[in-house]
């Protein structure tokens, strides 16, 4: 199963519907990809204002 991006909160998953947010909006064309471990020591998870930790596209379409 190709990997899915969620339109709403941008989490990568591979199952019906995101287990963040419970959407079913999703696309399969992404760019880029972000995987978040600590966001609070994160530089980059700072200028893109994410909190949470996981596997994250960094643009949907």
């Amino acid at each position: 199963m190709k990997p899915k991006a969620c339109k709403i909160c941008n989490t990568i998953f591979e199952d019906e519907k995101c287990p963040k947010c419970d959407s079913k909006e999703a696309t399969e064309s992404f760019k880029g990809r972000i995987i978040l471990l600590n966001p609070e020591k994160s530089e980059i998870a700072q200028k893109l204002n994410l909190k949470d930790k996981g596997n994250l596209a960094i643009k949907t379409r």
